[in-house]
């Protein structure tokens, strides 16, 4: 970016001196801009941490960390989310049902069981074929830190850094902590696409294992909601009988009215049985009704008494 970019007063401006490289032998100067992090969905991390934007394109966290400790010492960052990252943890690779059905059960997973789901969908993940990711010009990433005054602490030497003169060198301090790029970069991504017929096929196996599990208890779901009588005491029979496999669609039909009546019988707990419903409305009818002929009453009861009215001569 150019020095044109620093007239944006909402960020803090950080000049990172880039060493020549053999690929482009000349000393540059990149601009980091960091500003407080304020996400539209507000998270409990959000005071303690700031909105990088412009991160060089090489950018690890190795990086990060090194670069922040020169500039507030050591023991003050703590992670780094880019943008890659958060767009890669949106997209969920599991069976349609699986989420929807976790939203529904009554009882949390023990932590055991969670651990052990998370380790099935690790080891049903393909490997990686990059050693380093490499992010896209003018990407960028949010930074967490220990505490609020550290991310404050960041944001004040970084102006103080701007008067000095004495920018950071990136990459300072990191080359033995991180994958090499250039050819050695490319030449692991080579070898890493290829990594055997057996881990591919556990992997699979794997993926469709944890699949099929979450498929069957989809359709366990969408049986017991089938199953279910409505308000009026009915049991709706679907195509196939009532004990025939579920559909998505169908499951996903099942559970929106089973929402719906939970829904309305936690509005309607004051009032269990159905009688009492039926009582409490005729009890408001009847309310209404004689409010009503109270204020017919007093209505005619005004237009007579100014009909008696006699102005004064």
């Amino acid at each position: 970016m150019t020095e044109s970019s620093k007239s944006n007063e909402d960020f803090a401006i950080l000049p990172i001196s880039i060493p020549p490289l053999p690929s482009y032998p000349v000393q540059a100067t990149h601009y980091l801009y960091l500003r407080r992090n304020t996400p539209k969905i507000v998270t409990p991390d959000d005071s303690r941490s700031l909105f990088l934007a412009n991160v060089p394109s090489d950018s690890t966290e190795a990086h990060f960390r090194a670069l922040f400790a020169h500039i507030v010492g050591a023991g003050r960052f703590e992670s780094i989310i880019f943008e890659h990252d958060k767009k890669a943890s949106r997209a969920s690779h599991e069976p349609a049902q699986a989420e929807k059905l976790a939203k529904h059960q009554k009882k949390r997973k023990r932590e055991e069981e969670e651990v052990q789901a998370r380790e099935e969908e690790a080891a049903a993940q393909l490997p990686d074929t990059w050693t380093r990711q490499i992010h896209q010009s003018g990407s960028s990433a949010i930074a967490l830190f220990a505490d609020e005054k550290s991310a404050e602490t960041v944001l004040k030497a970084v102006k103080k850094l701007n008067k000095s003169r004495k920018y950071p060198v990136w990459g300072d301090g990191v080359k033995d902590k991180v994958p090499p790029l250039g050819s050695q970069w490319l030449k692991a991504h080579n070898k890493l696409s290829y990594p055997g017929n057996d881990v591919v096929q556990e992997a699979i196996d794997t993926y469709f294992t944890i699949f099929n599990k979450k498929e069957h208890e989809a359709t366990l779901l969408a049986k017991r909601l089938r199953n279910e009588p409505d308000e009026d005491g009915f049991v709706t029979v679907t195509r196939g009988g009532r004990n025939a496999p579920a559909s998505r669609n169908e499951a996903e039909e099942a559970r929106q009215k089973m929402l719906a009546r939970q829904q309305k019988k936690k509005d309607s707990m004051q009032d269990f049985y159905r009688f009492q419903l039926r009582e409490k409305r005729k009890a408001e009818q009847a309310e209404l009704l004689k409010r009503f002929d109270e204020d017919k009453r007093k209505v005619q009861a005004m237009k007579e008494k100014r009909g008696k009215f006699q102005p004064e001569r």
